[in-house]
């Protein structure tokens, strides 16, 4: 410990003072990191017996409780001084490694007391680029095992007194705790940014409070999330919620969801929508069956219709993954009577979506039932009237033919693929000659 405190220090003091340019004091955060992590290697485990004195310590070359004081009093100051540091740069810094440095100190007596108290204000700073990069290492932050004072928000700026606050009966709580009560100021935010990067990172917290801390402090603030006004903030809770059900189950979260989920299937922004159909799955599995049949099965099917192609795509290889989920008679009876509205559907766009689903769909299916729902509903598209259906009808029906079976393949897709090899159009022509191959060869 001595080099650190004869040596290194001065050194780096005289670096990360206001008289440096800001291309100097930006590196004052990542060598504070270095600081704590040489501290905290340096500082012996506590004594099983408890009785270590200060010079035992000190004759085998490990610092003592008073050296570690004593750099902390040094160290400390200059992490806490980058957060007022007039530079936001400077400030943004400190903002995005300030996890590494809770970790790098965490196990020092008393600097829990003085980093919290700085972080928080990091979740206060004037610039929204500084509170984004601090919210985002919120989760992160919150995992210190370190007891820190509750906080009052009057006397915690100066930081670094946890021994006297403990003496004056201050209660003492996990980080996590004090933290989460940051978090619906957090909610109001004037940037989009800021709230978008709690929405990502707020209910990790969960397995970190426990299920009664976060029904108390934490589902309220997610819940105003879910009715943000900025379609990426309530996407992002969406995205994040894996980890806040797995601590309170979805029930108390489910009646929220349902509008969250219906205002972003429609939201103006089409990589909106794919994303909210890319995460149903997901969703679907922690609804569970019931609530999803109810009110999200037909807002499945209807994306099968969207403008834009990616989300007709995805929305097939959605309705793939829930038959998957659910079941094939759950699929008999909740989406395949809607496709089948579909390709009857004067719009060639989703007629073609409608094949496209069929083909996926019976992929995961129970074999007898897309032999007896799918594969009808293909066959007859094959007379469509547009080319482009007809050469996706033959292109969907070498996906299927896995699942139909020898004897159907020779019976019923056979005959069909022989028509369309001599249809009008060469591309219907080419694609019904390729399945053809496919089955001689998988088939004979």
């Amino acid at each position: 410990g001595g080099v650190l405190g004869t040596t290194f220090l001065p050194l780096y003091e005289e670096l990360a003072s206001n008289s440096q340019p800001d291309s100097v004091r930006l590196r004052t955060t990542e060598n504070c990191v270095a600081f704590g992590r040489a501290m905290s290697s340096l500082v012996p485990a506590p004594s099983s017996d408890g009785d270590d004195d200060d010079e035992e310590k000190a004759e085998e070359g490990a610092p003592t409780p008073a050296d570690t004081a004593a750099l902390l009093s040094r160290i400390l100051p200059l992490v806490v001084a980058t957060i007022d540091d007039r530079s936001w740069r400077v400030r943004w810094t400190a903002a995005s490694k300030f996890a590494d440095v809770v970790s790098a100190f965490a196990s020092l007596p008393g600097a829990a007391d003085a980093l919290v108290p700085a972080y928080e204000k990091l979740l206060q700073d004037p610039e929204a680029e500084v509170r984004t990069a601090a919210t985002l290492n919120l989760a992160e932050v919150a995992k210190c095992r370190a007891k820190v004072r509750a906080g009052d928000g009057k006397d915690d700026k100066e930081g670094g007194a946890g021994a006297a606050a403990d003496k004056e009966g201050r209660p003492r709580v996990a980080v996590a705790e004090r933290l989460v009560k940051r978090v619906t100021a957090l909610t109001e935010d004037d940037s989009e940014n800021v709230r978008a990067a709690l929405a990502m990172v707020a209910t990790e917290l969960a397995p970190i409070l426990g299920k009664e801390a976060t029904i108390s402090h934490l589902v309220p603030p997610v819940l105003l999330l879910l009715r943000d006004a900025t379609s990426e903030v309530r996407l992002n809770v969406i995205s994040s919620l894996s980890a806040l059900n797995e601590v309170i189950g979805v029930d108390l979260l489910s009646q929220s969801l349902l509008p969250a989920i219906l205002d972003l299937a429609e939201d103006g922004k089409w990589r909106i929508r794919l994303a909210i159909i890319q995460h149903i799955p997901l969703l679907a599995k922690q609804l569970g069956e019931d609530f999803f049949s109810e009110k999200l099965s037909s807002l499945c099917v209807g994306w099968l219709g969207d403008n834009i192609a990616s989300i007709r795509t995805a929305a097939a290889t959605n309705l793939k993954e829930l038959a998957a989920l659910f079941g094939s008679q759950w699929a008999t009876v909740h989406l395949i009577p809607s496709i089948a509205d579909i390709r009857r559907h004067q719009s060639y766009l989703r007629r073609l979506t409608a094949v496209q689903a069929c083909a996926l769909m019976s992929t995961v299916m129970d074999h007898d039932l897309a032999r007896t729902e799918l594969l009808p509903m293909v066959l007859d598209m094959a007379s469509d009237n547009v080319p482009n259906i007809r050469f996706n009808v033959a292109k969907g029906l070498q996906t299927m033919a896995p699942s139909c079976g020898k004897d159907v393949v020779e019976t019923q897709v056979r005959p069909v693929l022989a028509l369309l090899a001599e249809d009008s159009d060469r591309d219907v022509r080419y694609f019904a000659n390729k399945t053809l191959q496919s089955l001689e060869k998988d088939f004979g």
